[in-house]
């Protein structure tokens, strides 16, 4: 039985949504462990541990694998239909927690991480001591509860074996999508980048303003009007040495840092605009109009997950 136009166009969109699904998230899962895995193996290094905001990057890549592991592994089994959170619910309710925790988590280590560096490019003295390691381990802490309550609801409203949903394992009404899909995309999305815009266009400013200001090598002027030895105090010499290399440390890391926030936004800009269409936009759609909207969601999640694989080239790239 020859199939009609519609048919055949609905079932080669859907062929389209899982070849996506498992060649692009085989990509994605090779980027992103691996580049993770040399991420948390290079900041583990003992010369990092101190340091505040290699530490915010360490747990944030981290967090980005556990991200990545749950996620586009069952993606990748789901375009061979062997994907067991399409039909265990527990399992389902399991993997959209930690799924949804994880890339919050992530991106908001990433936002703690800019402030920490706003901090300590401030010219106010008590301003820069509140850039410490125990405030970012405090501070991850607080994130790590309050994400975990954000997300509660997930073990309510995930179900598995659902038919009329862009997954097998969704949300299961209308209610639990509107609820989720708005605390993902404000919480974990649009306040975290406007945070890191905001505090990264004011490191930007301070630093403007600290490269004004001339500080003096202190020395001992010794001879006459005529001939004169200036000897740095030796003390000193070593603490600006050590202040220099700091320095040059922190200005890699923030540069880093800027990179990581411009590419995260463009990345996630898709998915933004996909969730507002979602969440605003829902009319009665016919099966080719679910399969479009469908293939859009794949694309759009999994070139965001592109951000959780991609701090350990960046910091290859533009450390030194």
């Amino acid at each position: 039985m020859s199939l009609s136009s519609d048919e055949y166009l609905l079932v080669q969109l859907n062929d389209i949504s899982i070849e996506i699904n498992r060649y692009l998230s085989i990509f994605i899962f090779l980027f992103g462990v691996i580049g993770n895995i040399l991420n948390i193996l290079v900041l583990s290094q003992r010369t990092l541990r101190s340091n505040s905001c290699a530490w915010l990057f360490l747990i944030s890549s981290i967090s980005n694998l556990i991200a990545i592991l749950p996620e586009i592994t069952t993606r990748m089994l789901s375009s061979w239909a062997i994907d067991p959170t399409d039909t265990l619910d527990w399992l389902c309710k399991l993997h959209g927690f930690l799924t949804f925790n994880a890339r919050t988590i992530a991106y908001w280590l990433i936002t703690l991480a800019t402030i920490d560096r706003w901090f300590l490019s401030s010219l106010n003295v008590n301003t820069r001591q509140w850039s410490t390691l125990r405030n970012a381990q405090r501070s991850t802490i607080i994130l790590l509860i309050l994400s975990s309550l954000l997300y509660v609801d997930i073990f309510y409203c995930y179900e598995s074996n659902l038919i009329n949903a862009p997954l097998p394992c969704y949300s299961k009404n209308t209610f639990c999508l509107l609820i989720i899909d708005v605390s993902a995309l404000v919480m974990s999305v649009l306040l975290p980048i406007l945070f890191m815009i905001i505090f990264g266009v004011m490191t930007v400013l301070n630093i403007r303003r600290s490269k004004r200001r001339v500080r003096p090598v202190p020395v001992f002027i010794i001879g006459n009007n005529a001939i004169q030895y200036k000897i740095p105090l030796i003390g000193k010499q070593y603490t600006h040495h050590n202040t220099i290399q700091k320095k040059k440390t922190d200005g890699q890391l923030f540069k880093m840092l800027s990179i990581q926030v411009i590419l995260l936004t463009l990345f996630t800009l898709p998915l933004i605009l996909e969730k507002i269409y979602s969440i605003c936009i829902r009319p009665q759609k016919s099966p080719i109009e679910t399969a479009i909207d469908t293939i859009i969601y794949n694309i759009a999640l999994l070139l965001n997950y592109l951000t959780n694989g991609m701090p350990f080239y960046i910091y290859t790239l533009f450390g030194e």
